[in-house]
């Protein structure tokens, strides 16, 4: 922890807001901050000082899409869902972008949640490779207890337009990727135009996490127990088809096998105790109470999804707009991504 400012945090702006707003979290001395998130998305920042350690949620610092990076959504996705499944306890959501005194953006506060982010296979040596088998299981079936929550009474009934989500989607995406695009990426291209022509039909609609994947959650426990100590990253949430969930965490669970993909990979590697994702989307639809269905379009449309963010990211790091490292590798992973996306529309699961 520094007691200094970091990128796009005023932390002697953020102790008077405090002081202002949340006189019963504010601390005596001044406030310490670390960056937490590389800035690939939203930038995460730790404080220390105050009465709790708390989290600080902001956009990036740059290139920012008009539909992406939207604080109020993922603060109220938080707040609604608390006790529903592992969430932050959220504080306040911030307009800060005429005061300019602690971000100059919209940003959220929640408290700081204990536990580890696994982010790298070295995280896996804190467990048994029986626990974390377990601990995959626990994500799908907190996946499958998300998407049963009925979101009119939590509060999220207007929350997103399930119908026609999915065409709605890959218009999205193809418009992101428009708006960031600085080469030519064909197989990408191609994907989106296969994706496109056979978009499924829809079941149930659900509350969409729209990025799960297990390096967004913090672990917790002893080293025969790990358990979800909070799902994190809701930016993206809205109320869709469930199954782009389900795809998504699908697409992160092998990526370590595409060229470049540990770069953007988790912890799951061959020999560390995780189920194989087969059993996952089994775990999820013994959960759900449903056969385990057909995710081909889906996980072809995570590929597609990731490639697009990257893309994007790989354009801010040529501007310049980056904070953290690794992002000059970022942009050599879109066109395996595409590829793979591009191959697993005709396999089964």
């Amino acid at each position: 922890m520094t007691d200094v400012d970091v990128p796009g945090l005023d932390t002697a702006g953020l102790a008077r807001w405090l002081a202002r707003e949340h006189p019963g979290l504010a601390g005596e001395g001044p406030l310490r901050a670390a960056l937490i998130d590389g800035g690939r998305s939203n930038l995460t920042y730790r404080v220390e000082g105050a009465k709790t350690p708390l989290v600080v949620r902001r956009p990036p610092l740059g290139h920012a899409l008009p539909t992406a990076h939207d604080m109020r959504r993922e603060h109220r996705v938080i707040s609604a869902l608390r006790g529903t499944v592992p969430v932050p306890a959220t504080v306040d959501v911030v307009d800060d972008t005429e005061a300019r005194e602690v971000t100059g953006t919209v940003f959220f506060v929640m408290e700081f949640v204990d536990g580890a982010v696994l982010d790298h296979p070295r995280r896996n040596l804190d467990w048994t490779p029986q626990g974390l088998h377990r601990l995959g299981i626990e994500v799908a079936e907190i996946l499958a207890d998300l998407h049963a929550a009925e979101p009119a009474p939590l509060g999220l009934g207007g929350f997103g337009r399930p119908d026609g989500y999915l065409g709605r989607q890959m218009r999205t995406w193809r418009r992101q990727l428009d708006a960031s695009r600085s080469r030519e990426v064909p197989a990408l291209d191609a994907l989106g135009d296969r994706l496109a022509a056979a978009v499924p039909d829809s079941g149930r609609s659900g509350i969409v996490h729209g990025d799960y994947r297990l390096d967004n959650m913090l672990v917790a426990g002893p080293p025969d127990a790990p358990r979800v100590a909070a799902v994190l990253d809701w930016e993206m949430a809205t109320l869709g088809d469930p199954l782009v969930d389900l795809g998504m965490l699908g697409m992160y669970w092998h990526i370590r096998e595409l060229p470049g993909g540990e770069r953007a990979a988790g912890p799951i590697v061959p020999g560390a105790g995780y189920p194989a994702f087969d059993e996952v989307a089994d775990a999820y639809a013994a959960r759900a109470g449903t056969p385990v269905p057909d995710l081909r379009w889906y996980r072809a449309f995570a590929c597609y999804k990731l490639a697009v963010i990257l893309e994007g990211v790989h354009y801010r790091f040529t501007k310049g707009q980056t904070v953290g490292e690794g992002f000059d590798a970022i942009g050599a992973l879109v066109a395996p991504l595409a590829e793979e996306g591009l191959w697993i529309s005709d396999r089964t699961r």
